[in-house]
C-alpha cells in the first residue's frame, strides 16, 4: 500500500465578526480553517492533513467539530492548553479594502509545535499577524526535515498597533526568512511591503507609488536568490501571478482568474493556498498548481458557508473547462 502524503498546515484559526459591504454579519472561524477544508475536499483519502493551531478553551471543541466528517483530518495538534487564541472584527468596505480589530491573540507556534511532525512532507504555514510564526520554526523545519515549506506572506506584512488596528507593515526582516521557503505566496500589497529601498524620505514614504511589473520581476529574482522556487502574486479578479525556475532560468507567466460571483471574500487566500499545495503535490508543476489555486479561491468566494468546496473530480472538471 501506498503512503499517504502528510500535510502540515500551522496558523492561526480566530474567531471571526465580519461585516460585508451590505451591512450583514457573519460569525465564523477562518484562517487555516479553508486551507484545511479545501485540501481535504480535493485529496479525500489520499493524505493525512494536520492543522497546528492556539485556540481559546472556549473554542476547542467547536473548531474541532468543523472538520469533522472530511477524510484525512488529524485534530491532535489543536491547542488550548494556554487558552489564547485570535479574535478578530472585520468590516469589508469592498473587496479590496477591510478595516480591521483584533483584540485576542494566540500564542505563536514554535518549535516544540511540531517536534513529532518532521517526518512530514509538506509544511503549510499561513500566518495573519507578524507575530504568529516564530523564525525559529521554519529554522527548525529546514534543518531537521526534507519537507517543503510554502509561506504565506500575509502575517508578516501586518501587524497590530496598541489600540487593536491591523495595520501594513513593511516585512523588513524579509531577508531573515527567505532561506527557508520553497514557495511564496502573496499579493500584490504584500509585495509593496515586501520589496523596499534602504532609506526613504517622509515625502517619498508618504507618496508610493503602485509597484511595477518590472519591480515585481526584480523582487522575483531577488527572492530566488536565496533559495525560493516558486513565487505566487494574487491579482483578485485577474488571476496570479507565477514565477518559477525552469532550465535555469525565471519563467513567468499570469493565470486568469476563474470567473465567480464574489459572495464573501474572507479565506479566499487562504483556500488559494490548499489548492496551490494540492496542485503542486499532484502534478509537481508550478503553473497546473495556479490552476487548482484559483479554483478553490474562487469556490471559496462563491458561498457564505463551510460547504463550498468542489469534490475533486467537480474541481478537475472546472479546471478542465477554464485552463
Amino acid at each position: 500500500m501506498e503512503q499517504k502524503h502528510k500535510i502540515v498546515v500551522l496558523g492561526p484559526i480566530p474567531y471571526n465578526h465580519i461585516t460585508n459591504w451590505k451591512n450583514e454579519v457573519y460569525e465564523r472561524y477562518g484562517a487555516i480553517t479553508y486551507s484545511v477544508m479545501a485540501l481535504a475536499k480535493l485529496l479525500e483519502q489520499d493524505a493525512n492533513i494536520i492543522p497546528v493551531t492556539h485556540v481559546r478553551k472556549k473554542d476547542e471543541q467547536t473548531v474541532k467539530s468543523l472538520f469533522k466528517g472530511l477524510p484525512g483530518i488529524e485534530l491532535q495538534h489543536i491547542n488550548s492548553d494556554l487558552d489564547q487564541g485570535d479574535v478578530i472584527r472585520t468590516r469589508i468596505v469592498d473587496e479590496k479594502k477591510y478595516l480591521e480589530k483584533q483584540y485576542g491573540f494566540m500564542n505563536p507556534i514554535t518549535p516544540r509545535d511540531v517536534r513529532d511532525l518532521l517526518n512530514s512532507d509538506i509544511f503549510v504555514f499561513v500566518p495573519l499577524t507578524d507575530y504568529e510564526i516564530s523564525l525559529e520554526t521554519l529554522e527548525f523545519v529546514k534543518n531537521y526535515s526534507k519537507a517543503m515549506v510554502v509561506f504565506d506572506a500575509h502575517g508578516q506584512t501586518t501587524a497590530m498597533t496598541s489600540l487593536g488596528d491591523r495595520v501594513l507593515k513593511f516585512w523588513v526582516d524579509r531577508d531573515l526568512w527567505l532561506p527557508y521557503i520553497d514557495i511564496l505566496v502573496m499579493n500584490v500589497e504584500e509585495v509593496k511591503c515586501s520589496w523596499f529601498a534602504k532609506e526613504y524620505t517622509l515625502e517619498q514614504l508618504e507618496s508610493r507609488d503602485e509597484i511595477t511589473a518590472q519591480e515585481i520581476e526584480v523582487f522575483a529574482r531577488y527572492c530566488f536568490g536565496f533559495g525560493v522556487k516558486a513565487l505566487y502574486i494574487t491579482l483578485a479578479e485577474r488571476g496570479c501571478l507565477v514565477y518559477y525556475e525552469k532550465n535555469g532560468k525565471i519563467q513567468s507567466q499570469q493565470i486568469a482568474a476563474i470567473a465567480e460571483k464574489v459572495l464573501l471574500p474572507v479565506g479566499c487566500g487562504e483556500a488559494f493556498i490548499g489548492g496551490l499545495v494540492y496542485g503542486w503535490l499532484t502534478t509537481n508543476d508550478f503553473v497546473k498548481a495556479a490552476h487548482y489555486a484559483n479554483a478553490l479561491g474562487a469556490q471559496r468566494c462563491e458561498g457564505l458557508t463551510y460547504d463550498v468546496f468542489k469534490s475533486r473530480a467537480e474541481t478537475e472538471k472546472i479546471i478542465a473547462e477554464y485552463y
